[in-house]
């Protein structure tokens, strides 16, 4: 069957520009703040120059919000942690497709966890590397900065991936794909990535730091 329409808009509040010593109550926080998810940047130290968190960071947050977790594996390895974090309390793992890994073999592994799956980009892999996989992922996230670290400035250069990951989205019949950014958005980047194509909207210091 064929999707009939594109995804509404969500807004995913970025964990990493919280207050950690106050993580509970910054999560409930952008949940009445109307928040549709909260997006939880995972980093290896390895596959970006950066350590961040774990499951049971994941596990302790999960108690406090009703709100989606949607979680980011920024691993060289992302099928070694991707259960733990499922069992943790995620709702949606995406990883990157240059990580070290079965893109399609982890894509199906979620699935079969319960959970949604997806595929990310870092900005200077095309577009097209997502394309075989369209069909199978419930979403696809172009990173517009750099992964790593947070507060990085937007990379308008990524709006036309993002635009070319929609049209092919919507020449195999699936419209409603989700796609993510994740770098950068704010009030003054958010119009033209949904102008491009994206409708999962990660903001970190833009909305913590509001």
């Amino acid at each position: 069957m064929r999707e009939e329409q594109r995804p509404v808009i969500r807004i995913a509040p970025s964990i990493l520009a919280s207050d950690f010593s106050a993580l509970g109550q910054e999560c409930r926080a952008m949940e009445q703040a109307g928040a549709d998810m909260l997006h939880v940047d995972v980093m290896d130290g390895h596959f970006v120059p950066n350590l961040t968190l774990g499951p049971g960071v994941v596990r302790c947050i999960r108690p406090h919000v009703r709100l989606p977790l949607d979680v980011h594996l920024m691993l060289t390895s992302p099928e070694r942690y991707a259960a733990a974090f499922v069992q943790a309390g995620a709702d949606t793992v995406t990883y990157h497709v240059e990580a070290e890994t079965d893109a399609a073999a982890l894509l199906r592994d979620l699935h079969a966890l319960g959970v949604r799956a997806g595929l990310v980009l870092r900005p200077a892999t095309p577009a097209e590397a997502v394309f075989p996989l369209l069909a199978e992922a419930d979403v696809v996230m172009v990173m517009t900065v750099e992964p790593g670290f947070g507060g990085q400035k937007f990379m308008p250069a990524m709006l036309p991936k993002i635009a070319a990951i929609r049209a092919e989205a919507q020449r195999i019949g699936r419209p409603a794909l989700d796609i993510e950014v994740d770098g950068g958005i704010d009030l003054s980047t958010v119009e033209d990535v949904v102008r491009a194509g994206a409708n999962l909207l990660v903001a970190g210091s833009a909305l913590f730091g509001a």
